[in-house]
């Protein structure tokens, strides 16, 4: 297993040692040892899974404190453009995005900490989408940024005309008009 480094400080992404052979492959997903030896020390508490098809963006979402989650994200089954955005104010990344594409072909996964928003776009025609948190849900602490906000000029790698969006997510506050502390 290696991390490598982003360019946002924290922002992580796993790349599994793959053992294949004939029957197929191997790979640790988790190693609690591993991750707390790379300075990556999270009480993860729950898998959360989603499956969605293509065109979906699911996000920008995020829990305040005292309920803020770090989440480890990975793809069972196809392949998504995962998007973390720096909320930490006093972060030199401030308000600045990282994509990375997931699927179950490359087997990376991203560690996302504390003071971030997250989101993905389903690249592939499905995807399977599985996530470690180290907090639970508090619908009282959900919080969230607009997916198309033009002060952070995600490309979510889609076509404008497939993109599919819940109606939660179309009313989230755009970047410039958050009013609340992570």
């Amino acid at each position: 297993m290696t991390i490598e480094k982003t360019p946002i400080q924290d922002l992580v992404i796993i790349n599994p040692s793959v053992f294949n052979d004939e029957r197929g492959y191997f790979f640790e997903a988790y190693n609690q040892a591993k991750f707390n030896q790379n300075g990556i020390s999270y009480n993860f508490i729950q898998d959360n899974q989603s499956f969605s098809k293509r065109g979906v963006i699911r996000g920008l979402h995020l829990q305040i404190n005292p309920f803020a989650q770090a989440k480890l994200v990975r793809v069972l089954e196809g392949e998504i453009l995962d998007v973390a955005v720096d909320i930490r104010k006093d972060s030199p990344t401030f308000g600045q995005h990282f994509s990375v594409v997931l699927s179950a072909e490359n087997k990376k996964q991203l560690m996302i900490p504390h003071g971030f928003a997250h989101g993905f776009s389903v690249l592939s025609e499905t995807a399977s989408v599985l996530y470690k948190v180290d907090q639970v849900y508090d619908k009282e602490s959900e919080r969230g940024i607009r997916y198309d906000d033009p002060a952070l000029n995600i490309d979510w790698q889609l076509n404008k005309d497939e993109v599919i969006v819940s109606e939660k997510d179309l009313v989230l506050p755009y970047f410039k008009d958050i009013d609340w502390e992570f």
